[in-house]
């Protein structure tokens, strides 16, 4: 698996007390109100090609996040079929404010990261948005880290949310594909610590698309630690 990919499946999550999520860094302010067409090229080989080296990271690697005895339970991993419907242009627009906000993550803690843009697409043709954050403070982005609820979850995905992310492209425009779509490494052993989504990332409507909890586990391990206020907490001033 190129380092890409490995690098996506290791990060956005830590093992308990590790080390931070790694920073990455936000070049040029970009505005965008419109984005092209995904290009359709060879993505649904692409798309089962990668899903078939993630199960063989997972299954083999020395880091996998899955406990041994769990592999079997847990491997293949669980996924809806394909579907266009969820792969969509977004076009990104950078807060100039770039407020940080207290995020819970899967054991209670909490801990500041910083918004440094919003996604804007449309689903069936419905207005939506999902703001990328960073932990803070943000130094370098070479991706974007879209993390987020929906309606499918608890029922059948993991209830702590799943996360997207984006390499940085240098016009704004992305390739929005829940197929994509992850789920934390906490969902598979609770060793791990993993960022909540915020409330305003939580989708009015059900995404039938990307990582879904596997048949007969996952429910006991879906849904993380609630906070006093699970919602985007108010900004706070920078150190």
């Amino acid at each position: 698996m190129a380092d890409s990919r490995l690098d996506t499946l290791r990060q956005h999550a830590r093992p308990v007390g590790g080390l931070a999520l790694a920073c990455l860094v936000l070049a040029t302010t970009i505005a965008c109100t419109s984005a092209p067409p995904p290009d359709e090229s060879g993505w649904l080989e692409q798309l089962v090609d990668d899903r078939g080296l993630k199960d063989e990271f997972f299954r083999e690697a020395s880091d996998s996040p899955i406990p041994v005895e769990r592999r079997g339970a847990l491997l293949p991993i669980n996924y809806y079929e394909p579907d266009q419907a969820f792969r969509v242009p977004a076009a990104l627009e950078v807060s100039p404010e770039e407020e940080i906000f207290e995020i819970p993550y899967s054991t209670g803690e909490i801990f500041p990261m910083q918004r440094v843009g919003v996604l804007k697409f449309a689903i069936n043709g419905q207005p939506m948005q999902l703001a990328a954050l960073a932990e803070a403070p943000v130094r370098s982005i070479e991706a974007l880290f879209i993390m987020f609820k929906d309606d499918t979850n608890d029922s059948d995905t993991y209830g702590g949310g799943r996360y997207i992310e984006l390499p940085r492209t240098a016009t704004g425009h992305y390739e929005l594909d829940f197929n994509r779509a992850f789920n934390p490494n906490c969902y598979y052993d609770e060793s791990w610590e993993c960022p909540v989504p915020p409330r305003e990332n939580w989708l009015s409507i059900p995404i039938h698309a990307g990582e879904r909890l596997a048949p007969g586990f996952g429910v006991p391990h879906s849904t993380p630690p609630q906070t006093e206020n699970d919602t985007r907490a108010p900004p706070t001033q920078q150190p």
